[in-house]
């Protein structure tokens, strides 16, 4: 592992544990602690570092940076935030309990970089992006930069790992084929079914990871559905001749992670949708790695796809990373009562092709 890769995996670890993070700036780097986990009764500081969709909640957009419309917000109180505070500020699901002890200011930030990079740390980590800045009462914090995210997300340190033969109740001539980086825990796997050929664009479908769906039978999205009939269609190709690719991504929550994917959830159950949800966390409605997906198939010798997705910015993601996109292949399945929301929300809010849910 490199130094940068290091740094990057002790500052994830650290924002899990509540510990400070000192992230390098123009300014010369600032001591972050992580609202969500932080800890300790005297933490105190003037500032915080929040999202953007969090400072329009706060009623704060008319006082950001023309420039930097979408970006981070350094805001300020007339007291100092302690963690009751901060956690108040950045988990909208206590709008309702906690009420905000405003008014907060917005003030410019110096390293619009380096606040962007601790927002992404957070994102990996599952935390909330929230954290008090400076604080008096931290301990020793973990150095990192943004140059060291960069070489952490670099998806040419994935590789695989293992393959072997695994007959699924679709298809009994599949091989699995598990990649790994040196840097990330997240173990992605790649399903083939068939004969693996040169001469033949597979069928492919990325799948990210869905507990609730794939797992639990979760009727509020269509992730299970989606998955058991992209496996049955690549055993339909197999049975012809031809073979499919099923990449099954560790991206839960298109790249959210599990905990802030139920707290969206929570959110939706008080009337928001998908997006809106996600953007009251202060979290992207899109947050998946594609650059992963196109060295799977790298590795795996895929140099044309039919790419099964009814979602344009799908293609358009893996097209821009490298991806040869032969064909779209549309894969919808009936909507219920439960998701039917959802369904239009990818419709009219995301540019997903559906048609009437």
């Amino acid at each position: 592992m490199s130094g940068s890769a290091r740094r990057v995996a002790l500052a994830v670890d650290a924002l899990r544990h509540g510990w400070a993070i000192r992230l390098e700036s123009a300014g010369g780097g600032h001591v972050l602690v992580p609202a969500e986990t932080g800890f300790g009764p005297d933490l105190r500081s003037t500032h915080m570092l929040i999202s953007h969709a969090r400072a329009v909640s706060l009623r704060l957009a008319n006082q950001r940076d023309a420039a930097e419309p979408e970006a981070p917000a350094l805001i300020r109180a007339a007291e100092p935030f302690d963690l009751a505070t901060a956690r108040a500020i950045a988990d909208p699901a206590l709008d309702l309990d906690y009420p905000l002890k405003g008014p907060f200011r917005a003030e410019p930030i110096s390293d619009i970089t380096a606040a962007r990079a601790a927002h992404e740390l957070a994102r990996i980590a599952g935390v909330l992006p929230a954290f008090l800045v400076d604080p008096a009462g931290a301990e020793d914090a973990q150095d990192v930069s943004p140059e060291d995210l960069d070489d952490w997300k670099d998806s040419a340190h994935l590789a695989i790992a293992s393959r072997a033969n695994l007959p699924v109740s679709a298809c009994e001539t599949a091989q699995i084929v598990a990649f790994r980086s040196r840097d990330d825990l997240r173990e992605h796997v790649a399903l083939v079914l068939g004969r693996q050929s040169g001469d033949r664009a597979p069928l492919v479908r990325l799948h990210s990871e869905c507990l609730t769906g794939d797992v639990l039978g979760s009727l509020k999205c269509d992730c299970g559905p989606q998955l058991d009939a992209a496996l049955a269609a690549m055993a339909q190709e197999a049975n012809k001749g031809g073979w499919g690719v099923l990449l099954y991504l560790r991206q839960e929550g298109r790249g959210i992670g599990l905990i802030n994917k139920l707290r969206a959830y929570r959110l939706q159950d008080q009337g928001y949708d998908t997006v809106d949800a996600n953007q009251r966390l202060g979290l992207p409605n899109e947050a998946r790695d594609f650059p992963v997906a196109a060295r799977m198939l790298e590795l795996l010798g895929v140099k044309g796809i039919r790419l099964m997705t009814n979602n344009p910015a799908k293609v358009e993601a893996l097209v821009g990373v490298g991806v040869n996109v032969i064909e779209r292949v549309p894969h919808q399945l009936p909507a219920n009562p439960h998701n039917e929301r959802y369904l239009a929300t990818k419709r009219d809010r995301s540019g997903h092709l559906l048609g009437e849910v």
